[in-house]
């Protein structure tokens, strides 16, 4: 597939645009040479996910059409009968638009067939959150690096690649910042989702205190080392998100007697719920949270101070605080 992918690039600077017939499986092959290189603006994890849903999913149905052979209602009909959430058929819907749009821009299709097709993205469910209480009790429960990693998470909204990917340089405690510059996706280091993502985070009160009593702890704690280094790798990768949430933090949960379904993702959407709940404004959500269009967080245009920021993160912080309890701790990770 690569081999064609290459063949149609040279081909559509050489020969007569529209004289060669392309598949759907031809274009997908030049699509991921072009858009989905190594090097390009695509972050790896996106990468894969677009990879997926082209091989697995659209690549075994439509592989064979011709481009102009495709209609609308007919994929919107394969959309409906697919045994997937509608968030995956909505993501499907629009990397096949993608891909058509990808064919029009080397003028291999007229237009886009995609664009007529209907597929809501609306969640079956609504994804759980946590309470302040939830966090407290799970907190309760863990040992480090899990605590330190669950606060942290819950307290500044960093996904989980970039909590991962955070090293001691990125954490000024002078300045009472942190900074993003970086991303961890399978232990392969990246840029970040967005060029919003890499917006620094204050680092106030509870989350400064709990991140220099683990670099007090931890064996790797110089500048170029990985904040959540594992001992495992000798401290040369951060530890496996999935491991400690599998290992860990998920038993902790439900020692804690959390019935929701936790994972990183949640402690995120915590945050921003919280945060309102605390009283903070959209824009400082929405700065907070690094959403690269206020859209995200409801939409508006208003500026919010730094002061703002520091002080609605400081208050959702502080409702994590564990007091002593008395109840007996799980073993380290």
């Amino acid at each position: 597939m690569e081999v064609d992918g290459l063949r149609l690039d040279i081909n559509s600077k050489s020969s007569a645009v529209g004289s060669t017939p392309v598949t759907v499986s031809e274009l997908v092959a030049h699509y991921k040479t072009v858009e989905l290189a190594a090097d390009g603006p695509k972050t790896r994890c996106t990468r894969d996910v677009y990879k997926h849903h082209l091989d697995a999913i659209i690549v075994p149905r439509w592989g064979d059409y011709r481009l102009g052979d495709v209609k609308a209602v007919a994929v919107e009909a394969w959309l409906k009968g697919l045994d997937f959430a509608p968030t995956t058929k909505s993501k499907t819907r629009n990397i096949m638009s993608a891909l058509y749009q990808h064919a029009m821009r080397y003028e291999w299709a007229m237009s886009n067939p995609i664009r007529l097709v209907r597929q809501s993205g609306k969640r079956l469910k609504e994804p759980d959150i946590l309470t302040p209480q939830e966090i407290r009790a799970l907190l309760a429960e863990l040992q480090e690096p899990c605590r330190t990693l669950v606060f942290v998470a819950a307290a500044t909204g960093l996904r989980r690649g970039e909590l991962f990917g955070l090293k001691w340089e990125d954490v000024d405690f002078k300045r009472g910042e942190i900074r993003i510059v970086r991303s961890i996706v399978h232990q392969v280091e990246g840029a970040t989702k967005t060029a919003g993502s890499r917006r620094p985070l204050p680092m106030m009160g509870e989350i400064s205190k709990t991140l220099r009593s683990w670099k007090t702890v931890t064996k790797y704690s110089k500048d170029g080392d990985w904040v959540f280094a594992s001992p495992q790798s000798l401290g040369r990768k951060p530890y496996w998100p999935d491991m400690l949430l599998k290992r860990h933090i998920k038993p902790a949960a439900e020692f804690a007697g959390i019935t929701k379904v936790v994972g990183w993702h949640t402690f995120r959407r915590t945050l921003a719920t919280l945060l309102q709940y605390s009283g903070a404004s959209v824009k400082t959500t929405q700065e907070l949270m690094r959403h690269s269009s206020p859209v995200m967080t409801l939409g508006t245009y208003a500026q919010a101070v730094t002061s703002d920021k520091r002080e609605a993160q400081s208050n959702v912080a502080a409702l994590f605080v564990v007091k002593s309890s008395g109840r007996k701790k799980r073993k380290a990770a």
